[in-house]
């Protein structure tokens, strides 16, 4: 019974607005989906098919037939785990039960036009679509709309956009992803303490790598250090010429890992990586077998700090035992 007054004007607005990729207005109801084979709850998806695949690129997940067309009567898209439990085949009919505005039990019969598979069973075997004008003939609710779902260019501004939205049309209810799927929240907040994790112990090994390499430098330069010691270099210049070196071997070497980085997630950012030898289990939680690994800038940013941060402290204990040695002693060293 929520549905969205001045839901074409809202839309146009929606669609000219800054930062949102792509808008679809959708007419939703719950019912239920019946073959030869059985029956089971749904949830009927109406949607304005170019709209739709703007936004979710349906289309190039369907594996048999083809994608709702505009014009065309009583047409349904089906996931493959629904085909699958109900027996169901390309032009086979379905007849869909569901409660229209009045309150009246009312039903259509639907012909399957194609069959998709998203990667994300828990969502394959909750919906089925059916183009909108279809659906909203058959709740008897005119051209009403239940919501509309956006894409935005940037998940940085998704918190800027959603409150514009919501001080504009006050009286909708406006949530994003995370309002929508607590557990992507909490999987979010999890990625990112794991990657606080991974990241100190990265850290730590570089600690203790740069203290290898620098201890090493020291070492190997005993003589040369008590050399300079003993015509009158104090110890102040010592321990920062160390530290100094130190700090350069970090502006070498952290612009070239991060390009590596940067070059790596690119390629895979494109090409995706694979987890089909685990789809069995990944689908199960409603992941995809293909990710795309991206990182925003200021990671590269706070990875760099990192860097020369560490190598800061690392350089200390080498330079400690650089300003410790006695001159004469460190002359004599083979």
């Amino acid at each position: 019974q929520y549905t969205m007054p001045a839901a074409d004007s809202i839309f146009q607005v929606l669609n000219t607005m800054k930062g949102i990729t792509a808008v679809s207005r959708r007419t939703m109801c719950n019912g239920m989906i019946r073959s030869a084979r059985g029956a089971r709850g749904i949830t009927i998806r109406g949607i304005n098919p170019q709209e739709d695949n703007r936004l979710t690129r349906l289309e190039e997940k369907i594996i048999e037939g083809k994608f709702l067309v505009d014009g065309k009567k009583n047409q349904i898209l089906i996931s493959e785990e629904i085909a699958e439990k109900l027996q169901l085949k390309l032009r086979k009919k379905i007849v869909l039960q569901f409660q229209d505005f009045n309150g009246d039990i009312t039903a259509g019969s639907f012909r399957v036009a194609g069959i998709f598979k998203t990667g994300n069973t828990i969502a394959d075997l909750g919906s089925v679509l059916v183009n909108r004008v279809d659906l909203n003939r058959l709740l008897d609710n005119g051209e009403s709309t239940h919501e509309m779902a956006m894409v935005i260019d940037d998940v940085e501004s998704l918190a800027t956009i959603k409150s514009s939205i919501q001080e504009r049309w006050p009286d909708l209810l406006v949530e994003d992803y995370r309002d929508l799927s607590p557990d992507v929240r909490l999987y979010e907040q999890q990625i990112g303490i794991s990657l606080s994790i991974i990241g100190t112990i990265f850290m730590l090994a570089l600690i203790f790598g740069i203290i290898n390499t620098m201890l090493m430098a020291v070492l190997e330069r005993t003589r040369e250090l008590g050399m300079l010691m003993a015509v009158g270099m104090n110890k102040l210049r010592v321990f920062g010429m160390v530290v100094i070196e130190t700090i350069m071997l970090g502006l070498i070497g952290a612009p070239i890992g991060l390009l590596l980085g940067w070059l790596t997630i690119q390629y895979f950012g494109s090409v995706g990586i694979d987890l089909g030898a685990f789809a069995e289990g990944i689908e199960k939680f409603g992941m995809n077998t293909k990710i795309f690994p991206e990182l925003s800038t200021d990671i590269y940013i706070k990875v760099m700090g990192a860097v020369l941060i560490t190598a800061l402290l690392a350089s200390i204990y080498p330079a400690i035992k650089a300003i410790r040695l006695r001159p004469m002693e460190a002359i004599r060293k083979i």
